[in-house]
């Protein structure tokens, strides 16, 4: 049985994106999977490191996870040197007990897709210089944008041009997927969850995540694999 642990903010928690992952990862190798989660709106990784300190810490020495996917604020991001540090303290506690610390590269916003570069390369940097894992989700998150920029159900963005839709975090959780296994969820899991609605309601959360499933058509997820294959 696999444990993972995910440290973020809300571009974790959107869309129930961890069960997702869990579902995905069970699907592709067989196996168990457990997922949990320190996720709270719009905090960096330096406030989980100042505020919420001994819950990081506590779960990564004594939960016994296999991996711990860390994701840093995204819009906007903090400042470079923030990132690096906080990184680095966290990866510290994951190698002291054997943890896989896995870094969750973010997606540039919808009106900003310049930024994306810079993400890239801050992101890509921590992972090759602490020789850690790197989850290339906003690089797979361009591709497919422009493989699908053609088809609207296919939106990788919620409303407010930021978060990720159903559609997005299908695409992360799949990479993540791939990231942890090797392999991607079999060609037929078209599930996904969606917390939004057809008016302007923020984060419609319903207290079965049943309610919240949606099917993503065949072609879009196709399109999400073949990118996530690339990498």
């Amino acid at each position: 049985m696999k444990k993972v642990l995910f440290i973020g903010n809300s571009h974790t928690y959107m869309n129930d994106m961890p069960e997702l992952a869990r579902r995905m990862i069970e699907d592709a190798t067989g196996e168990a999977c457990e997922v949990f989660a320190l996720t709270y709106s719009a905090r960096p990784l330096k406030w989980h490191l100042e505020e919420e300190y001994f819950a990081v810490r506590f779960n990564i020495l004594h939960g016994v996870y296999d991996y711990c996917v860390i994701q840093e604020q995204a819009h906007p991001m903090p400042p470079e040197k923030d990132t690096v540090e906080c990184a680095d303290r966290i990866i510290k506690l994951c190698k002291k007990v054997g943890t896989e610390p896995i870094i969750f590269e973010t997606w540039a916003e919808k009106a900003k897709p310049e930024n994306q570069a810079k993400m890239n390369k801050r992101y890509r940097a921590i992972a090759e210089q602490q020789g850690v894992t790197l989850a290339p989700i906003g690089e797979v998150w361009e591709r497919v944008l422009n493989m699908l920029s053609d088809i609207p159900e296919a939106d990788l963005y919620y409303r407010d041009g930021a978060h990720a839709s159903a559609v997005g975090d299908y695409l992360v959780a799949t990479v993540l997927t791939k990231v942890i296994t090797g392999k991607l969820p079999k060609e037929d899991f078209l599930t996904a969850f969606d917390f939004s609605l057809p008016d302007d309601e923020w984060l419609h959360v319903k207290e079965n995540v049943e309610e919240e499933t949606t099917c993503l058509p065949r072609e879009v997820v196709q399109a999400i694999r073949d990118c996530a294959e690339l990498d």
